[in-house]
């Protein structure tokens, strides 16, 4: 099955309809350039609520290997996204403290499918290049080369930029993700999710990725 993950979690309301909706992992932006900023001392609460086998992810762009500690530290976070520039040798730091490393490559043209060789991590994920944002751009970029990523590491690899219910299907069919990852495309407004976008989009993904689409029918 494909797993789903809904980042830019920013208040409780929106991550217990992403957990009943049947959400494998919430995201939580600690970028504070981003319109989906969240302070750790929220996120904290909002993870305090979630229910048992809900993956909390904390998402960072450039922060310093000390303040990711801090912050993974106090709000419980069970995996890192690291959507900056970080190199391999800071991802090999982060992993020999046992923690769950998510490697964000930002994919345009020129994207140079080498880069990925230097890193030892827990996945890969892969969004669209935009030269002013780390992500939520709502754009899409090439899946194409997704295949050949598959075909040469034996690495986890977790598709984002500018999902939807409607474009999803074709990339979980074809390139079979080990999860997709979703934030624009199921929000009212940045930070704000539209939770009938979020119910449609996850049992999209599970019924085209071969699992029974469970019955939400009384969530909303």
């Amino acid at each position: 099955m494909v797993r789903v993950k809904i980042c830019g979690i920013t208040n409780e309301l929106d991550a217990q309809r992403a957990a009943r909706a049947g959400a494998w992992a919430v995201g939580f932006i600690f970028y504070k350039k981003s319109p989906r900023f969240i302070s750790p001392f929220k996120a904290r609460k909002i993870i305090d609520t979630l229910p048992p086998f809900i993956t909390p992810v904390g998402v960072f762009v450039n922060h310093k290997s000390g303040a990711i500690r801090d912050i993974i530290s106090h709000c419980g976070l069970r995996a890192v996204q690291l959507h900056g520039e970080e190199d391999h040798h800071f991802c090999h730091r982060l992993k020999s403290q046992n923690l769950k490393v998510i490697k964000v490559f930002r994919v345009g043209g020129n994207f140079d499918l080498r880069t990925l060789d230097a890193f030892k991590v827990d996945a890969f994920m892969f969004d669209t290049y935009d030269r002013d944002n780390y992500g939520g751009t709502g754009k899409t970029f090439d899946w194409e080369v997704l295949k050949q990523v598959k075909a040469s590491h034996d690495v986890p690899v977790i598709l984002s930029g500018g999902l939807n219910a409607q474009n999803v299907i074709e990339p979980v069919n074809v390139l079979k993700p080990y999860a997709v990852d979703v934030n624009s495309g199921v929000e009212e407004s940045p930070g704000k999710k539209d939770h009938r976008k979020m119910k449609d989009f996850i049992d999209i993904v599970t019924y085209i990725s071969g699992a029974k689409v469970k019955d939400h029918a009384n969530d909303h």
